[in-house]
C-alpha cells in the first residue's frame, strides 16, 4: 500500500494531509431509500448521546462501495472488449487512462479498509448500491462507505436508527474533498482510523436531519418515490403555459388533478422512510415554471410565495446547494460597497480589494452553520415580489426555523431529499418538516495522534 501512497499522496494540495477532524459540510447528490418502515426507539436520548466510545466494539461492517466510472461503463458496454471500450470512451472526450488510474485508487483503498477491518476481528460484507437494502443495515453494527459523499449520503438514507453509527472513507481524494467522509489524511492512513475506533480515540458526531411528514389522500402521499435521474415530466406539452393561480380551482386546466378538499375526504399522515441529511427542495420539477406555495415557519402566520422552489437545509447541508444559493461574490459585495459610497459620500475605498475579500468572507461565513445545531435554514429561490422591486414589508426569503410546514399549489412539483429521491408534491399536498434529536445520524470525529 506504500506505493499507492508515493502515486497519489503528490496530487494532494499540502493543506489536506494536516486535516484531522472530520468536517460539518456535505454536499453531492444522494440516493434512494424504499421499503417499508416501522418507526423503533431503542433507548432514551440521554443514553444515546452519552454512549461512550471506548464500549463500542463492533464485530459485523457493511462496506457501501460506489460504482466507478470504469465500473459503469463496463456494466452499459459489456459485450465490448477492453479495446474497443477505450475507443469508445476517447471518441467520447474521455480519458481512458485516469479513468483506469482513478478505478484502480478508489480499489485498493476498498481493500485496505476491507482488510484492515478484518484485522481487527470483524465480520465485512462488501455491497454494490442495489446490494444495499433495509436486511443489509439491520445485520450490521457498523455502516462503512467508500466513495465520496454521494456514496455516503446514500449509505445514510437507509439509517433510520440512531444507534447505528455511519464511517466515511474518501477513496477519489486526488478529485473529491468529500467533506462528510474522514478528513483526506485518513485515505492515506486507513489503519490509524480504524485503530483509533477501535481504542476509543474519537467522539460521536450527531448530524442532524429533517424529518418529513406528509398529509393527505392515503394513494396520494403513499405513491412510490422516483430517482431523478428517471423522473420525466408529467405533462411536457404544457411546458410554457402557467395555468395555476393562488386562487385557481379544479378544472382550470385539462390535466390539473381534482382536489379533495379536508371536508369531502379523510387526510391521512405518513412519516417518509428517509430523512435529509444535507437538504429537502420543494418546486415545479420543470425549473422554468413558477413555484406557488403556502409556508408557516414554526408558529409564524401562514403566508403565499411565488418563487423558483423552496430549499430547507440542515448544519451539514449549510455548505452545499443553500450556500451556492446565496453566497455574495465579490463583484457583488464591491458594486454595494460603490453604491453606499455614491449614496453617503463616507470616505470608503470601494475597489480595495482587502476590504472586498473580508465582507464577502464575513457574510458567506455566517451562512454555514453547526451539523450538530437542531435547527434548519430555509430559503426561497428568486421570490418574486408583488411589484416590480421588493419592499421592506415582504417576507424575507430566508431565515431559520425548528419547524416548517408546506402546503403546494404547484402543477408538477416535487419534493427532493438530498437531491436525488423525488415524492411528488402537487396542489393541495401538505408536509411537515421537523428537526429532531432523534432523527441525528450517528457518526465519528477522530481524535488527532496524542
Amino acid at each position: 500500500m506504500s506505493s499507492l501512497k508515493q502515486i497519489i499522496r503528490p496530487l494532494l494540495h499540502a493543506r489536506a494531509a494536516t486535516e484531522l477532524l472530520a468536517g460539518g459540510g456535505g454536499g453531492g447528490l444522494g440516493c434512494s431509500h424504499a421499503g417499508s418502515w416501522t418507526w423503533t426507539r431503542h433507548m432514551s436520548m440521554a443514553s444515546m448521546k452519552n454512549w461512550d466510545p471506548a464500549q463500542f466494539k463492533p464485530r459485523k461492517a457493511v462496506i457501501l462501495t460506489k460504482v466507478s466510472r470504469y465500473e459503469y461503463e463496463k456494466i452499459q458496454n459489456e459485450k465490448m472488449s477492453e479495446r474497443q471500450l477505450e475507443e469508445m470512451l476517447t471518441k467520447r472526450g474521455s480519458d481512458y487512462t485516469m479513468i483506469r488510474y482513478h478505478h484502480n485508487v478508489h480499489k485498493a483503498l476498498e481493500q485496505e479498509v476491507v482488510h484492515g477491518l478484518e484485522g481487527a476481528g470483524m465480520e465485512v460484507k462488501v455491497v454494490k448500491r442495489y446490494q444495499y437494502n433495509d436486511e443489509v443495515v439491520k445485520w450490521a453494527d457498523l455502516i462503512v462507505t467508500t466513495g465520496g459523499d454521494g456514496t455516503f449520503l446514500m449509505g445514510s438514507s437507509k439509517i433510520l436508527n440512531r444507534n447505528k453509527p455511519i464511517l466515511g472513507i474518501n477513496t477519489d481524494p486526488t478529485r473529491s474533498e468529500g467533506h462528510l467522509c474522514l478528513p483526506k489524511h485518513y485515505s492515506f492512513n486507513i489503519q490509524e482510523a480504524i485503530d483509533a475506533i477501535f481504542r476509543g480515540k474519537f467522539k460521536w458526531f450527531f448530524r442532524r436531519r429533517l424529518r418529513v411528514t406528509l398529509i393527505g389522500l392515503k394513494e396520494k402521499i403513499n405513491e412510490a418515490p422516483v430517482e431523478l435521474h428517471d423522473q420525466q415530466l408529467q405533462y411536457p406539452e404544457y411546458r410554457y403555459m402557467d395555468l395555476m393561480t393562488e386562487n385557481a380551482d379544479a378544472g382550470d386546466h385539462p390535466f390539473k388533478e381534482p382536489i379533495a378538499r379536508e371536508n369531502t375526504a379523510q387526510q391521512h399522515t405518513r412519516i417518509l422512510p428517509v430523512f435529509g441529511l444535507n437538504e429537502i427542495y420543494i418546486g415545479e420539477s420543470l425549473s422554468s415554471r413558477v413555484s406557488y406555495l403556502e409556508l408557516q415557519i414554526d408558529k409564524e402566520p401562514a403566508f403565499k410565495t411565488r418563487n423558483s422552489g423552496l430549499c430547507i437545509a440542515t448544519g451539514t447541508g449549510s455548505t452545499s446547494w443553500t450556500f451556492n444559493i446565496n453566497k455574495l461574490t465579490h463583484h457583488a459585495v464591491e458594486s454595494l460597497l460603490k453604491i453606499i459610497y455614491e449614496t453617503t459620500k463616507y470616505s470608503l475605498n470601494w475597489k480595495d480589494p482587502k476590504l472586498v475579500e473580508a465582507i464577502t468572507q464575513k457574510f458567506n461565513n455566517q451562512l454555514v452553520f453547526d451539523p450538530e445545531a437542531d435547527v434548519m435554514c430555509y430559503t426561497l429561490r428568486d421570490a418574486i415580489s408583488v411589484g416590480t422591486f421588493p419592499t421592506a414589508k415582504e417576507n424575507r426569503p430566508r431565515g431559520t426555523a425548528k419547524r416548517m410546514i408546506v402546503k403546494s399549489k404547484c402543477f408538477d412539483a416535487c419534493l427532493v431529499i438530498d437531491g436525488s429521491l423525488s415524492f411528488k408534491f402537487n396542489d393541495g399536498a401538505k408536509a411537515i418538516i421537523d428537526i429532531l434529536e432523534e432523527d441525528a445520524l450517528r457518526t465519528f470525529q477522530l481524535y488527532s495522534e496524542l
